[in-house]
C-alpha cells in the first residue's frame, strides 16, 4: 500500500494501543485476496509480536462452528429448520431449530449453569446437558435475539453426532487443513500472548487464566495468528477457498435478526455479526475471553476487510478499530471497479430471454449473467430486485432479495417459444398484460383503452 495509507493505518493502531493501555495490539487488512498490511504495538515476551504470535480469539470460534454447520446443511445432512431433538435427542429444550441456535434467537440462557465458564475448566457434554435440565430456556424460542455462549456449545455438539469425531477433528479436517490455518489450535502454541488484565487505576498486570472449556469450548476456545486470521477474513468476504460456497457465506451474512430495527445499524445472521457503519455493511465476530480481545470483519461489496487482536481483558475497542482500518483503506486508496468482461460464452435462446418484461403495467429488465444466472429489476431502479441462478430447465431459483428461495419458472407455447414468466405467482409477460391466458383473473377484453 501507499505509504501514506500504511502510515495512518499504523497510527491508528498505535493510539489505540496507547490509549487503552494495552500489552499488544496486532491488526491487519485484507485486499484482493491477500494480507495487504500488517501492523503490531507493544510487547509480547519482550519483543514486538508478529504475523505469527498466537492470541485467543474467544467468540470468532463460533464462526468455524457455524461454517462446519452450514457444510452439514449443504450436504444434505441437516436441515436449519430441523429441531435439535431430530440429532441430539433428550434435551429438555430439544424443539429449538438448528437455525434459532446459530442466530441466537432460540432463547437459550446466555452462559452455563455452575462456575464461570470463561475462567473455569469445562466438563463434558453429558454434565453440560445435565445442568440444563432445567430452566434452559429464558426466552420463547424464535421472539428475540438472546445471545447465548452455550448454543454454541449444542452446535459442537450436533456438529460432533453427525460427523461421528469431536467438533474439533471436524475442524481440523475441513477446515484448518484446506484453508493451510496451521496455526488456529484450541491451546496456545508458541509464540503466543499471554492474557493479561490491566489495573484501572495503575500500569500494572496480572495474567488472566486460560482453561480448557469442555463442552463450552465451541462457543471461544481457539486461539489464532495475524496469518491465519487474514485467510479467515477472506473467508467471511466470501474467498472460500471451496470451503463453503461463496453463495452459503453469504446466506450466513445476511441479519436473521436486527438489534435496532428502526436504525439497523447491528443484528446477527447465521453464525455471523452484521453492522451496518457509514453506508458501509460490515460481516465478521468479535471475540473475548479473560486477557484477549479479538475482531474480524469484512465489507461484502468491496471485499476489503480488517482483524485486530490484543492481549487485554478489556478496554481495546477491537470492533471501531477494524472498522476504522477499512475505512482508511477506503478512504486512501478505494477499490478499483472490477474490469469489465464480455461472457466468455452464452447460450443465444437464454441471449433471446433478455431484454423487457412486465409484471401487470409495470416494466422490468432481464439480464443474463455468467453461468447461466439471471437478475431481474424493475426498470425504474425502485422495488424489487433478485438474481436468480439455476435449478434445471426453465427454472431458476431466486439467490436474494424479495424472491431469495423462490422459483423462476419459464413456460412455453405449444410449439416451444417462450410465453411468460411465473415467479411464485407473479406472471411477467413481454408486453403489459400480455398473454391474457396466463393473467391471474383475466385481461379486459376491450383491451387497452
Amino acid at each position: 500500500m501507499l505509504q501514506t495509507t500504511e502510515a495512518a493505518l499504523l497510527r491508528r493502531v498505535a493510539a489505540e494501543q496507547a490509549d487503552s493501555r494495552a500489552p499488544s495490539v496486532t491488526a491487519g487488512v485484507v485486499r484482493d485476496g491477500a494480507l495487504a498490511w500488517f501492523g503490531a504495538r507493544g510487547k509480547v515476551d519482550g519483543q514486538a509480536p508478529t504475523r505469527d504470535t498466537q492470541y485467543r480469539i474467544g467468540s470468532i470460534t463460533k464462526t468455524f462452528v457455524a461454517v462446519l454447520v452450514m457444510r452439514l446443511r449443504d450436504e444434505g445432512r441437516l436441515d436449519l429448520n430441523d429441531p435439535l431433538d431430530k440429532h441430539v435427542p433428550g434435551t429438555s429444550f430439544g424443539a429449538v431449530t438448528i437455525a434459532q441456535l446459530l442466530a441466537h434467537t432460540a432463547g437459550l440462557t446466555s452462559e452455563s449453569p455452575g462456575a464461570w465458564w470463561e475462567r473455569a475448566p469445562g466438563s463434558d457434554w453429558q454434565s453440560l446437558e445435565q445442568s440444563l435440565a432445567e430452566n434452559a430456556l429464558r426466552h420463547r424460542s424464535g421472539a428475540r435475539f438472546h445471545y447465548t455462549n452455550v448454543g454454541y456449545g449444542v452446535l459442537g455438539e450436533v456438529v460432533a453426532r453427525l460427523r461421528g469425531c469431536t467438533w474439533l477433528e471436524a475442524l481440523e479436517a475441513e477446515i484448518l487443513r484446506p484453508l493451510e490455518m496451521t496455526r488456529t489450535t484450541p491451546h496456545p502454541v508458541a509464540p503466543a500472548a499471554l492474557g493479561w488484565a490491566v489495573h484501572p487505576f495503575a500500569d500494572v498486570l496480572l495474567p488472566e487464566p486460560t482453561p480448557d472449556s469442555g463442552a463450552m469450548a465451541p462457543a471461544g476456545q481457539l486461539w489464532s495468528t495475524p496469518d491465519d486470521l487474514a485467510r479467515w477474513t477472506r473467508l467471511v468476504a466470501g474467498d472460500t477457498g471451496g470451503v463453503l460456497h461463496p453463495d452459503t457465506v453469504a446466506e450466513m451474512r445476511e441479519p436473521a435478526h436486527v438489534d435496532d430495527a428502526d436504525e439497523w445499524t447491528t443484528g446477527y445472521g447465521l453464525g455471523l455479526q452484521v453492522m451496518r457503519v457509514g453506508g458501509r455493511r460490515l460481516a465478521g465476530h468479535g471475540g473475548s475471553m479473560p486477557g484477549f480481545l479479538a475482531m474480524v470483519l469484512a465489507d461484502e461489496r468491496t471485499g476489503t476487510g480488517a482483524f485486530v487482536t490484543a492481549n487485554s481483558t478489556s478496554g481495546v475497542a477491537v470492533g471501531t478499530v477494524a472498522t476504522d482500518l477499512i475505512n482508511i483503506v477506503e478512504a486512501h486508496e478505494p477499490a478499483l471497479p472490477r474490469e469489465w468482461e464480455p461472457l466468455p460464452d452464452h447460450d443465444p435462446a437464454l441471449l433471446a430471454l433478455t431484454g423487457l418484461w412486465h409484471w401487470g403495467p409495470t416494466p422490468y429488465l432481464l439480464k443474463l449473467l455468467p453461468d447461466r444466472w439471471l437478475n431481474l429489476a424493475p426498470v425504474s431502479g425502485r422495488g424489487r430486485q433478485s438474481r436468480f441462478r439455476p435449478a434445471g430447465p426453465d427454472l431458476w431459483t431466486g439467490l436474494d432479495g424479495y424472491y431469495a428461495g423462490e422459483t423462476l419458472e419459464l413456460h412455453r407455447t405449444p410449439d416451444g417459444s417462450p410465453s411468460h414468466f411465473d415467479l411464485a405467482t407473479f406472471i411477467f409477460t413481454r408486453e403489459p398484460y400480455g398473454t391474457p391466458e396466463a393473467i391471474p383473473g383475466g385481461v379486459d377484453e376491450k383491451g387497452w383503452r
